[in-house]
């Protein structure tokens, strides 16, 4: 019987990311996926630069970054259009080596996720394959699958499972976790078009249009791809309102049939629900599997992508024996408590959308809504797990090297000590820790002052371990990091 480290169900974005990212380390890992070939049409449609950063790992982020377009921010208006507020997002590139947003149409990032895995020989992909039978045996997890296209069962094993098959995941099902309920359930079409030509007057911005009777939202996609999301209400049925009359009619305000060609109008249930548990023995659970939450951030896809980065190198150290099984335990505690805020912070901006018409009434709404903390701050700390001490589980920026690349082109997969170069004379760093000083890298500087630090350990996954402002500080520090050699193995062709 064929024996896997990891099997991952599920070939979406979440999935492909883990895939690469345990490839890339050396693990034979067994991909799932029930369908023959990606969605081709447009789903998430929004990305920040942490999930840029992810995608430089695997080596997209130069071939995706043409196909996307800018985002200037978002901006808040009445029914008759009028401003009622303006949330500008930053421009150019930021601290993370990357902009802070991008439009993108996720079938351009799910091929070329797909075309990169034929670099990675230890990673077995199977589509057209409906799992049905997942056994936690204590030493490993058995796995029983229809191999449909031709009709035959297919026995293997692996000694993780990650269910990373949505909503309606059937690795949830073995776990039989139950789901918090955040609160928001609401119906909206969501219309996908194609301009025929350029319309500038739709504008770059994203836009929330709250007028409480029909809550919508404006969404500039890359090219001349136009979205909107438009409330649904409780007496209209969900059917009709796809009918392209019935569309156009929604659309009337912003566009013509004759401007436009409808690339797809369907009516999704905006969930926001977090899983209580996240794995349960040798099954874990990432992406919508245990989160679903309103698009009013563009968070969906970005926190699956979150849960990747987060348990890749804990299960790469874990089944290279670098590592104790109870590493695996600080997945849920610092990725639960993060994604529960981006949710949280969302169904608070979709309060806001559906119950605000005027200026006064969003102004008011902000300060008991914590609306002030979301527009400053939408990146919460990881909650409590590896680290200690008031500067752990925070997201460090990345320096550019003397030489013009990036710090994680150099140091993909690594623990990583940055560091004032006089804090770190005469360190003696473990086996496979990388060294960035601010000798060796001006640009370095810059990222420990905006922490506030001397000197920091960061994860492979780019969240500081702690900070230190002493010598004595770092070593004590660099005591935390696992005892066992921790440089991952990276293929030759990285």
């Amino acid at each position: 019987m064929e024996d896997f480290d990891v099997a991952v169900v599920g070939y979406g974005p979440t999935g492909a990311t883990l895939a690469h990212l345990l490839g890339q380390c050396g693990l034979k890992v067994l991909v799932l996926e029930r369908e023959s070939a990606a969605y081709h049409l447009p789903r998430a449609i929004h990305f920040d630069a942490e999930v840029m950063r992810v995608l430089q790992w695997i080596g997209v982020a130069e071939d995706i970054e043409p196909l996307t377009a800018l985002h200037p921010g978002m901006r808040f208006v009445d029914g008759e259009g009028h401003l009622l507020l303006d949330w500008p997002r930053p421009q150019g590139i930021g601290p993370l080596g990357w902009r802070a947003n991008y439009r993108f149409h996720q079938p351009d990032l799910e091929r070329l996720l797909r075309d990169r895995m034929a670099g990675l020989p230890n990673v077995d992909i199977r589509t057209r394959c409906d799992l049905f039978l997942v056994e936690d045996k204590g030493e490993h997890v058995a796995l029983r699958y229809e191999d449909m296209r031709v009709g035959k069962v297919v026995r293997t094993q692996a000694k993780y499972v990650v269910g990373c098959d949505g909503a309606r995941s059937l690795i949830r099902r073995f776990i039989e976790t139950g789901m918090e309920d955040l609160g928001f359930h609401e119906r909206w079409l969501v219309i996908d078009t194609i301009l025929n030509k350029p319309k500038p007057e739709l504008g770059e911005h994203s836009i929330q249009y709250c007028v409480p009777d029909r809550p919508a939202t404006y969404v500039r996609g890359p090219g001349l791809r136009r979205r909107w999301e438009i409330t649904v209400a409780p007496d209209e049925d969900s059917f009709a309102v796809t009918r392209p009359d019935k569309v156009w009619e929604l659309l009337s305000p912003w566009l013509k049939p004759e401007e436009a060609e409808l690339e797809r109008a369907a009516v999704y249930v905006f969930h926001s629900l977090v899983a209580q548990e996240w794995r349960r023995g040798r099954l874990f659970l990432a992406g919508d599997s245990c989160h679903q939450t309103p698009p009013f951030m563009g968070q969906g896809m970005c926190a699956g992508i979150r849960d990747a980065a987060n348990l890749y190198w804990k299960l790469a150290l874990v089944c290279q024996g670098k590592a104790d099984e109870s590493l695996l335990d600080s997945y849920e505690s610092e990725r639960r408590p993060n994604a529960h805020e981006y949710i949280a912070t969302a169904v608070r901006l979709g309060g806001l959308i559906n119950t605000c018409g005027t200026e006064q009434a969003l102004r008011a709404a902000l300060p008991a809504a914590n609306g002030m903390a979301m527009m400053e701050s939408i990146a919460p700390p990881l909650g409590p797990g590896i680290g200690t001490g008031g500067k752990a589980g925070l997201l460090f920026g990345q320096p550019r090297m003397a030489d013009g690349r990036l710090m994680d082109d150099l140091y993909r997969h690594r623990f990583v000590v940055v560091a004032d170069a006089d804090l770190a004379a005469g360190l003696t760093l473990p086996e496979g820790v990388a060294l960035v000083t601010t000798q060796m890298c001006p640009d370095a500087a810059g990222h420990l002052l905006r922490l506030g630090a001397r000197a920091v350990v960061l994860r492979p996954d780019r969240y500081t371990l702690g900070s230190a402002d002493t010598q004595e500080e770092l070593r004590a520090l660099m005591a935390q990091i696992l005892p066992a050699p921790i440089a991952l193995h990276e293929p030759e062709m990285l």
